[in-house]
C-alpha cells in the first residue's frame, strides 16, 4: 500500500490525483491533505478519503474546516508549519506537490529531506531553483518524478536509453485557444476568451499561461533542470491535436515520443506508481479514429512570453524567478480585469530588464527576489 500527502488537493492535478485514488483503494491511501482556501470542497475530500491531517493556508480557513469535521478523527493544521509537517511524515511514501506558486518550494525541500519520493507537478520549484534542487535529489537519492504530460512523456521517452546520446528535448504544445492569431488580434482579448482551452480542462492560472504560452516557457526551464540540458538542446513544436505528449531524439536521428489522449490522469499514475503500469478503464488512443496530427513552430513574435522564457534561461541565476513572479502578479491582474491580455508578456520583459541578477541564488534570496518583483509591480499597476 502506497501512502502520500496531496499537495493542493483542491485543484485540478490534486482532484485527479485523488480520482485515481478512488479506483486504486486497494493500492493507495491517503494519509494527509493540503489546500488554500476552498474548506467545502477539503470537507468532502476529508470525509470520502479519511486521511489523518489536513492543512489549510489560512488560520481561519483552518478553523472552518475544524468545525466542519469535528466529528472525524482528523487533525487540522493551518500555514506554512502545517504544510512542512504533512510532507515529513514517517508514514508517507509520496509527496504530490500541485500546489500552485512559489508557495511549493520550502515543502518540497522538506520532503526530499525526509527521504520522500517527490511526484511534481509545481513548475515553480524547478524553474526558481532547479540549481538547489537536483543537486540535493542526487544527494538524498531521492527521486523526482515529474507529474506535468509533457515531462512524462520526456521521461518515459528516456527510459532504457543513454541519457548521453539525447540530441535535443521536443517539447509538445497545443498553442492554446489563440495558435496562429498575430499580435494585433490579441489587443481586445477578455479574461473569458483566455479560459477557453481547446483540449486540456486545468485551472485558471495555467490556463492563462497557456494562452499566453508562458507555461511552454515555464516547462522549457523545468525541462532543463529535469532531464540536464540546456536551452539550445530544447525546441517547441506546436502539435494542436495533443496527442504526442513530447518527444527526445537522439544523436542517431531516432525520435521517441509518448503518445496518448490528452488526460492528466494517466502521467499523474505513472508517477505515483513508477516503474509499475497499472491498468485504468479510460478511453485510449484510436489510431482509426485519429485524422491527422500536424506540427508548426511557434510564433515568438506574437507569443514573446515563451521568447522570454528562453532569455531567462539562459541568463540563468535569480532570473527565472523574476520571469515566474512577474507573470503570476500579471494573470493575477489580468484574470481581475485590471491589464489587457497583451501586457502580461510586458510585464514580465519589464520586470526583467530592471533586476539585477544573482548568479547562484539561496533559497532566501530566491524568496527575496519574488518579493522584490511583486513590490516593483504592485506599484505600478
Amino acid at each position: 500500500m502506497k501512502k502520500i500527502t496531496v499537495l493542493g488537493s483542491t485543484g485540478s492535478i490534486g482532484t485527479q490525483t485523488l480520482q485515481i485514488a478512488r479506483e486504486q483503494r486497494d493500492k493507495l491511501q491517503i494519509v494527509a491533505l493540503a489546500a488554500g482556501k476552498s474548506v467545502e470542497k477539503m470537507e468532502e475530500q476529508i470525509r470520502e478519503f479519511a486521511p489523518s491531517y489536513a492543512v489549510m493556508w489560512t488560520e481561519e480557513a483552518a478553523k472552518d474546516l475544524s468545525v466542519r469535521v469535528k466529528d472525524l478523527p482528523v487533525k487540522v493544521l493551518h500555514g506554512m508549519e502545517g504544510l512542512l509537517t504533512v510532507v515529513a511524515l514517517p508514514e508517507i511514501d509520496t509527496v504530490v506537490t500541485a500546489m500552485v506558486g512559489m508557495i511549493g518550494l520550502r515543502p518540497t525541500i522538506a520532503a526530499m529531506e525526509a527521504g520522500k519520493t517527490i511526484a511534481l507537478a509545481n513548475k515553480e520549484t524547478l524553474v526558481t531553483a532547479g540549481h538547489l534542487i537536483m543537486p540535493l535529489s542526487k544527494k538524498l537519492n531521492v527521486p523526482i518524478l515529474p507529474v506535468d504530460s509533457e515531462h512524462s512523456a520526456i521521461f518515459q521517452s528516456l527510459n532504457g536509453e543513454p541519457k548521453d546520446k539525447v540530441s535535443k528535448i521536443l517539447l509538445t504544445a497545443s498553442g492554446g485557444p489563440f495558435r496562429g492569431r498575430k499580435k494585433e488580434e490579441l489587443t481586445n482579448i477578455q479574461v473569458e476568451d483566455a479560459l477557453k482551452h481547446p483540449n486540456w480542462s486545468m485551472g485558471q492560472k495555467i490556463t492563462i499561461d497557456s494562452a499566453t504560452m508562458v507555461n511552454k516557457g515555464l516547462e522549457v526551464m523545468e525541462a532543463g533542470w529535469l532531464f540536464n540540458v540546456g536551452p539550445e538542446q530544447i525546441k517547441v513544436v506546436v502539435h494542436p491535436q495533443s496527442i504526442i505528449h513530447s518527444m527526445v531524439e537522439y544523436v542517431d536521428g531516432a525520435v521517441i515520443a509518448q503518445l496518448g489522449v490528452p488526460d492528466m490522469k494517466l502521467p499523474i499514475q505513472y508517477a505515483l506508481f513508477y516503474p509499475d503500469r497499472l491498468f485504468r478503464n479510460d478511453e485510449t488512443l484510436d489510431f482509426y479514429k485519429l485524422a491527422q496530427m500536424t506540427f508548426e513552430e511557434p510564433d515568438l513574435n506574437t507569443f514573446t512570453g515563451l521568447k522570454l522564457a528562453f532569455e531567462a534561461f539562459k541568463i540563468g541565476g535569480s532570473m527565472p524567478t523574476v520571469y515566474n513572479a512577474a507573470n503570476e502578479k500579471a494573470v493575477s491582474l489580468f484574470l481581475n480585469r485590471k491589464i489587457k491580455f497583451l501586457e502580461i508578456p510586458e510585464i514580465i520583459g519589464e520586470a526583467m530588464s530592471r533586476h539585477t541578477n544573482i548568479e547562484n541564488p539561496s533559497l532566501e534570496e530566491i524568496l527575496a527576489t519574488e518579493a522584490e518583483c511583486y513590490e516593483f509591480i504592485e506599484s505600478r499597476w
